[in-house]
């Protein structure tokens, strides 16, 4: 193995990308976490209401440590909060639970797009973390086959990415419509909350970028070491 400057023209755009959307969602949320909304509900009140308007009475809202650490575990049926959403009723917490919410509602109704990247995950994990050694094993071997197996398997690391975006991008769809049609954001709230949804949304947009980078790098590393066995 040995440097190759062409990995950062691979890596470097989509890593200079996910810290720029990085600091963007931290920016936009930090922006609006201090902005009050119009209703005065802190976040989970925000999401018991959404929930219960979808009929979802059966799914709990529990706390969880950190910062922007919110999620929904489909195994549990439980919306996760952090305490920057829980417990404040600013217009960036409305925005984050009601995204959280969306997912709910998704997996109430089997979408299809969130039952696939489901399905791919556990190929995904391992790809992740065994891919990359496998391939750069087959390539150290001189075995094509053990090498394209490793980049099949990152490769589903980067499918399960491209499969999230939908996901992610429908739930915060669902999102805004949930809070317009529950009386719950006026339109200043809106935007705000719009804002901090499309800078999370960049996160995800990064994740899949850095993916498919790599994916296109090793592709490149194969066929040119099966050129030169050629």
């Amino acid at each position: 193995m040995y440097f190759d400057p062409m990995y950062f023209v691979f890596a470097l755009p989509p890593m200079i990308f996910g810290l720029w959307a990085q600091w963007k969602v931290k920016s936009a949320f930090g922006k609006y976490a201090n902005v009050a909304n119009s209703t005065g509900y802190t976040g989970s009140q925000i999401a018991r209401r959404l929930l219960d308007s979808q009929g979802l009475y059966s799914v709990a809202i529990e706390a969880t440590p950190g910062d922007l650490t919110d999620h929904y575990d489909p195994r549990g049926k439980v919306v996760r909060l952090s305490e920057s959403t829980m417990y404040r009723n600013s217009v960036a917490a409305i925005g984050v639970v009601a995204h959280e919410v969306g997912h709910a509602i998704q997996d109430a109704e089997s979408y299809v797009p969130m039952r696939t990247r489901a399905a791919i995950l556990p190929v995904a994990n391992i790809g992740s973390i065994l891919g990359p050694y496998i391939f750069m094993l087959g390539l150290f071997i001189n075995m094509f086959g053990l090498a394209l197996l490793g980049l099949l398997l990152f490769g589903a690391a980067a499918l399960f990415q491209a499969v999230t975006l939908p996901v992610e991008y429908n739930a915060s769809n669902r999102a805004m419509r949930l809070l317009v049609d529950n009386g719950l954001v006026t339109s200043y709230d809106a935007g705000m909350a719009r804002q901090v949804l499309d800078a999370a949304a960049l996160t995800y947009v990064a994740a899949l970028l850095q993916s498919v980078s790599q994916v296109l790098y090793y592709a490149m590393l194969l066929s040119g070491n099966r050129r030169r066995d050629d």
